[in-house]
């Protein structure tokens, strides 16, 4: 009896596997009512295709594509054959379908259809991504993919599927990105936190963690400050430095408050500008509206799915936006090498700027000449240094007068004047002529004076806060400041503070 029963369950299990179908396939010919031999060719394979019989389908359409080489179905076999790869799944049918639809692109570039394949190609790299901490190949391959549909066909149906797919990805590299600038600022290695994490904030500015990357961009700036007190060397080389790093620092706490002021960091940039002596800006109404939209458009996952996301391939993109423009051209990235460049130039220019040093390859008297009595430099002569901060920069002071050449000391003869030169107006003054402190005796009533504690009218205190903008004829709704209230009201929640992650 047993028997009998496992029997009639394995023919209903062979019925059932027999009789399904995959509902995604659909024949877009299929309202054609033609009978021409290659419309029936079509139809089979699509059938064949609808029950999952992929290498029947394929035979299908390759006998349509080699016996009727002029047929009005042709590009419609290309596109089946690729999709027949793409239905049947797996790594080895993926790439096969890829290479399908790429030539079906190359051959039809014109027809509606090569949007769809350009976006079926993205969809595989999609697929196949796998989390920020593993291979990132495919996530990389993906943003190719989708920005390449979306440039090239701007005004197709499917762009706006490909701009959330291509948030999706962003924010999977993203996310890989914070990691690797995280890491190295616990290393303090800050050259290299400060080139991955402005390289970041730049380029996915929809990070759902842009404010932890921004505030971390601060912090690596204030540990380079810190880095260089504690070193030895020129004092004023060392005093420009730190104010340009502490401007830098400042920047970047600064963005958190004008463009994520309702997320978790924007207290925490707050204090630190207080703690910096740096004004605290406040962001516009419109920039309270976009970050609203873009943290209502995330989606929190279930207890389930994070349970379940260990022991998955792919990562979570539950925190993308759905929201905005993704960004189709990144900007040039920057370098660890660039950014000690960079700080390399600003210090020298400053120095230079001062009037009292100057940074230059070899300077002798401050005159780039030799003085009296003095050889000429020779060419392999080595430069005398003096201690830098961070980098050797070449230090020489101005000449005192005491050492200042003899010749400098004379003053030339003063020039002839000259008969043709306008002289100013000597003619009597008007003994009627109203004088400045003339309005007393005049009777009129005169201003009062300017009260010290009075809040002038478009004028803000440099200490607390910087000047609102005057209200102009072009200023667009929403570009009026938020008030505090418009801040609290908005912002979510705080579930838990967030960790210092800075070791000094």
């Amino acid at each position: 009896m047993s028997r009998r029963i496992a029997f009639v369950v394995l023919i209903l299990a062979l019925a059932c596997s027999v009789a399904c179908t995959n509902k995604k396939v659909n024949n877009p010919l299929a309202n054609v009512g033609s009978k021409q031999p290659d419309k029936v060719l079509f139809d089979r394979a699509m059938d064949a295709m609808k029950h999952n019989r992929f290498d029947v389908a394929r035979m299908t359409m390759q006998t349509l594509i080699n016996t009727y080489p002029d047929s009005e179905y042709i590009a419609r076999a290309k596109l089946g054959v690729a999709d027949s790869w793409y239905a049947e799944g797996g790594s080895a049918s993926l790439a096969q379908a890829e290479a399908e639809y790429k030539d079906f692109i190359t051959f039809f570039p014109n027809m509606p259809e090569a949007a769809e394949a350009q976006l079926k190609i993205a969809n595989i790299h999609y697929q196949e991504m796998e989390k920020p901490d593993r291979d990132f190949t495919h996530a990389m391959r993906a943003q190719d993919e989708y920005r390449q549909l979306i440039l090239q066909w701007p005004d197709s149906k499917l762009v706006p599927e490909a701009k959330q797919r291509l948030m999706q990805v962003q924010e999977v590299i993203a996310e890989r990105e914070y990691q690797v600038g995280a890491f190295y600022l616990k290393r303090l290695s800050y050259a290299a936190a400060i080139a991955r994490l402005q390289s970041l904030v730049d380029r996915y500015p929809l990070y759902s963690k842009a404010d932890e990357v921004l505030y971390l961009l601060g912090q690596s700036y204030e540990g380079q400050v810190n880095l260089v007190r504690s070193r030895a060397g020129n004092e004023a080389q060392k005093a420009a430095f730190i104010q340009m790093l502490t401007a830098q620092a400042a920047d970047s706490y600064s963005r958190i408050l004008t463009r994520y002021p309702l997320m978790d960091r924007a207290d925490d940039a707050k204090a630190r500008l207080e703690a910096l002596h740096q004004p605290v800006p406040r962001p516009t109404k419109a920039a309270v509206a976009q970050n609203k939209a873009e943290m209502d458009s995330r989606r929190e996952s279930s207890t389930l799915a994070k349970a379940m996301r260990a022991f998955q391939k792919h990562p979570d993109v539950a925190h993308a936006a759905n929201v905005g423009e993704p960004t189709l051209v990144d900007p040039k990235q920057i370098s660890a090498v660039e950014v000690t460049q960079r700080e390399t130039r600003a210090v020298i220019t400053g120095s230079a700027s001062g009037g009292t040093q100057a940074a230059t390859a070899q300077t002798i008297n401050g005159t780039g000449q030799p003085g009296p009595d003095q050889p000429a430099p020779r060419s392999d002569t080595p430069a005398e240094s003096s201690p830098a901060v961070g980098v050797e920069i070449l230090n020489a002071t101005t000449p005192s007068p005491e050492t200042a050449p003899a010749e400098n000391a004379a003053a030339p003869p003063a020039a002839a004047p000259d008969p043709n030169e306008l002289k100013p107006d000597t003619a009597a003054a008007d003994p009627n002529e109203l004088k400045p402190n003339a309005v007393a005796d005049s009777g009129q009533a005169a201003p009062p004076p300017a009260q010290v504690n009075e809040i002038q009218t478009g004028v803000a205190n440099a200490a607390t806060e910087p000047a609102t903008p005057a209200a102009s004829a072009d200023a667009k709704p929403g570009d009026e400041l938020a008030s505090d209230a418009d801040v609290s009201s908005s912002k979510p929640k705080k579930k838990k503070g967030l960790k210092k992650v800075i070791p000094f």
